[in-house]
């Protein structure tokens, strides 16, 4: 499972497959060009699932709190056309597949794709309070997988945060795969410690008292809430200030292990990141130059260094 690409779930149209309402596709070069060396991507489009056909009329969503569905997707020319059910019915119809995935990207705007402010009309008047119908009720089964819009992957904190949580999730489902046991429950937090304190101090000290206090029995259930924890903790872009945090207490495990001159140039690149004047590429690349030099175990087993491919980290 280590070698191989990782399996993503996503929009067909944004790989270039003409399923669109209108028979065009959405092609995003950056998924296809970059993200397809390390993903491997399963496409669906729900709404040719469903049978609506290519071309086909619009649908739209509707807000409606007085019915049995609040929210409902119909034509846009002829609200007879209903697809709401379908909709639910067919996202329900692929958990076999969607749990074999580690992330997820839609069509934004979408709505039976789209992740989240999708046009939605209350009493004719259009608001961006909608979630596509497909999307939703994909969220809803598998709160655990990392999802993320198209758009919103052209934002570089983003999108790093949205590969950042594949990539944990992937090594959890390896995990897991593997045999869970707990100590090895125990090794995978040690591993991702410094990524969780990086996105949110209060739950990473929460997460320390939760693996303290493994049970003698039903580890699994109490990993599945270990897990929801932790990707709960990930949900937000870790923050500047919680980064430098990270680096400098990694620092700290030098020691005197590096001269004056070095311990110089380390604090200056950290400083550097914390202006904004350099990205974190630099005082991390720093850091795995030194540890290569005076290796320490439990910083070489920690992924912070490393939270994916280099690749994949903007500059």
């Amino acid at each position: 499972m280590a070698d191989e690409k990782i399996r993503i779930g996503i929009s067909s149209c944004l790989l270039g497959e003409q399923v669109r309402f209108d028979g065009g596709h959405k092609h995003q070069k950056y998924i296809t060009r970059e993200l397809a060396k390390f993903f491997e991507f399963r496409s669906f489009c729900p709404e040719v699932a469903i049978g609506l056909g290519i071309p086909r009329e619009p649908i739209r969503l509707v807000l409606d709190d007085d019915r049995d569905h609040p929210i409902r997707v119909v034509g846009t020319k002829d609200p007879s056309i209903d697809v709401t059910q379908d909709l639910i019915d067919c996202a329900n119809a692929q958990q076999v597949w969607l749990t074999d995935l580690s992330g997820y990207i839609f069509k934004k705007d979408s709505p039976s794709c789209g992740m989240e402010r999708v046009k939605a009309y209350r009493n004719s008047q259009p608001t961006r309070q909608g979630v596509g119908l497909f999307a939703r009720t994909v969220m809803e089964n598998n709160p655990l997988i990392p999802v993320e819009e198209e758009g919103r992957l052209n934002d570089e904190d983003l999108r790093e945060n949205f590969i950042e949580r594949v990539y944990v999730y992937h090594r959890w489902r390896a995990l897991v795969a593997e045999g869970l046991t707990a100590k090895s429950l125990v090794e995978f937090h040690a591993r991702h410690k410094f990524i969780a304190m990086a996105h949110n101090q209060k739950l990473y000290r929460e997460l320390g008292r939760y693996i303290a206090a493994i049970p003698k029995n039903d580890l699994h259930s109490y990993a599945e809430g270990y897990i929801a924890r932790l990707m709960f903790c990930l949900r937000k872009p870790a923050t500047l200030k919680n980064h430098i945090n990270v680096l400098q207490h990694i620092q700290g495990f030098l020691g005197d292990q590096i001269d004056a001159e070095d311990k110089q140039e380390m604090v200056q690149a950290i400083e550097n990141c914390r202006v904004r004047k350099a990205p974190l590429t630099i005082p991390r690349t720093l850091l795995k130059h030194h540890f290569r030099k005076h290796p320490n175990e439990y910083i070489a087993d920690s992924y912070y260094l490393a939270p994916f491919p280099e690749e994949l980290a903007h500059r």
